[in-house]
């Protein structure tokens, strides 16, 4: 049964306060349903700090490793950081607070090297681990950890373009959903709703700096508005990426249910879609939903570094949607 972030923290507090805290956690939970916010509370009730994003201001005696900005990776050499940091001595005899967050993101041989870390580890030290998908996590990990699920908060409504997404991801199950032509299909429908996307963002932005011309162009100079217009097309750009990254988002909801369903979890991101991601899960091996979940985060790092957006699309979803 999964908590609430305010079940979560009555649970975890009272452990604290017996003495019975374990050495580690394992905080799951999708997008939304608090799993910093209960990691910054836990961490502070730890170490005796008042509250606050302990992500944002990493008090003394809380370390970090979280994927970089990259690779969108952890690395081994963050994971000898966080062991290494761990070995120090806490002021005035304080736990000490490891987080590793998206640890779905440990690359193999920094989760190697962390499994050592979960097996001894240091005096006085709390182990939080946080994932929106721990079935991908090695089992020798998840069982060295206490399970902490999180329950999804209210999730905003699907916009138009994803729930099309989700409608367009439903003919990846259609028995003649054979060969490349599918996957080709998709990458064409994705591509289109980007554009959409693009267009409604450019056209909104469009207007709201014309009212700006009209409203300041003779109590102002030309510099002011040109500065304005410089802002308009950062603005335009920055919502873009934010909802193009929403759409890739919904890519990995409908993989992530197809995991769950072909490892016999419940919960489901894209309930809508049931019956579809269950469909595929019994096509597909686990160790195929996995590759498939891979190339998704590849195509993830590739739109992060600028790679060039409509090739990387297609090569990922040659990848991932032909069966």
């Amino acid at each position: 049964m999964a908590f609430t972030r305010s079940g979560a923290f009555e649970y975890l507090s009272r452990a604290h306060e017996n003495g019975r805290l374990a050495h580690a956690y394992l905080i799951s939970g999708p997008a939304g349903s608090g799993k910093r916010g209960l990691t910054s509370d836990l961490s502070n009730l730890v170490i005796g700090t008042k509250s606050g994003d302990v992500f944002a201001s990493q008090p003394p005696g809380v370390y970090l490793a979280e994927p970089e900005s990259k690779s969108r990776r952890i690395v081994i050499e963050q994971v000898r950081a966080l062991e290494h940091a761990l070995q120090m001595r806490s002021s005035e005899g304080r736990r000490k607070v490891a987080i590793v967050a998206d640890a779905d993101r440990l690359q193999p041989q920094a989760a190697n090297a962390f499994l050592k870390t979960l097996e001894e580890p240091p005096n006085d030290s709390l182990l939080i681990l946080l994932s929106a998908m721990p079935e991908v996590l090695p089992d020798t990990i998840l069982s060295r950890c206490i399970a902490v699920p999180l329950a999804a908060d209210e999730k905003a409504a699907l916009s138009a373009e994803e729930k099309e997404l989700v409608e367009l991801l439903a003919t990846a199950v259609a028995p003649a959903a054979k060969g490349v032509q599918p996957a080709y299909r998709l990458a064409r429908g994705f591509h289109r709703l980007l554009a959409q996307m693009r267009d409604a963002i450019q056209t909104e932005n469009a207007a709201a700096l014309k009212r700006e011309e009209a409203r300041y162009k003779q109590t102002t100079d030309g510099a002011w508005l040109d500065e304005r217009e410089d802002y308009f097309k950062a603005l335009t750009e920055s919502q873009y990426v934010r909802q193009r990254s929403r759409l890739v988002e919904t890519l990995f909801f409908w993989w992530s249910d197809v995991l769950r369903a072909s490892t016999g979890v419940k919960q489901r991101e894209l309930p809508s879609a049931q019956k579809q991601t269950e469909i595929l899960a019994q096509k597909l091996k686990t160790s195929e939903i996995l590759r498939r979940i891979r190339r998704l985060e590849e195509l993830r790092d590739h739109l992060g570094r600028n790679i060039q957006e409509a090739l990387a699309i297609e090569v990922a979803f040659l990848s991932v949607f032909t069966f």
